[in-house]
């Protein structure tokens, strides 16, 4: 069954990536798959929502330095425990956009770490929230496009991305339950 999926999914990064192609993308996916491209952009808009929106901000700007720790240890310990090598230093006839990279394929850490962040920032800003997730499937899809992931890897990375930013998301609506609770009660006993 494994042997199947693997099949399927190598026959699916053919088609995305030598198959489904076009000039347009050929110049955009290399640039929207370098995070450092985006650098100037990120490190701005933390500082934004850490110095202009309040303590609710000032928290979330700190969630997210948390977010992306907990996304990128993750995927990085799993690369370790599968041992899934890159398309691109195992297929011939792929198109590589960008250099290869050294660590394995599965999961994807780019799908991992945007996946994270940007849900964890639709859960507080949802009117921006096609905005986040239209970035984090364009950086996602791009892996797959430059030629450094299977679908899988990106699959496994978004699915890992989830999981965590909806694990730091109920823990975050715990911890504030509790501290409410707590701020109630004192005030109860104060008056």
């Amino acid at each position: 069954m494994l042997d199947t999926i693997l099949k399927w999914d190598t026959a699916l990064f053919y088609l995305l990536n030598g198959v489904l192609i076009n000039p347009f993308l050929d110049a955009v996916m290399p640039f929207i798959t370098n995070k450092t491209n985006f650098l100037w952009l990120i490190i701005i808009s933390w500082f934004a929502i850490f110095m202009l929106t309040g303590s609710k901000g000032k928290r979330i700007a700190l969630v997210i330095l948390l977010v992306i720790l907990i996304s990128d240890q993750t995927a990085g310990l799993m690369k370790h425990i599968f041992h899934r090598p890159r398309p691109c230093t195992v297929l011939t006839d792929i198109r590589l956009l960008v250099g290869c990279g050294a660590s394995y394929s599965f999961p994807s850490n780019h799908a991992a770490n945007i996946f994270a962040v940007m849900t964890y920032l639709s859960y507080h800003y949802r009117r921006l929230s096609p905005i986040f997730l239209i970035i984090a499937f364009l950086v996602a899809y791009s892996r797959i496009y430059v030629g450094v992931h299977y679908p899988m890897d990106v699959l496994g990375g978004i699915f890992l991305g989830l999981i965590i930013s909806s694990v730091i998301i109920i823990t975050e609506r715990w911890i504030i339950a509790r501290w409410r609770d707590k701020t109630s009660c004192n005030t109860e006993n104060i008056s």
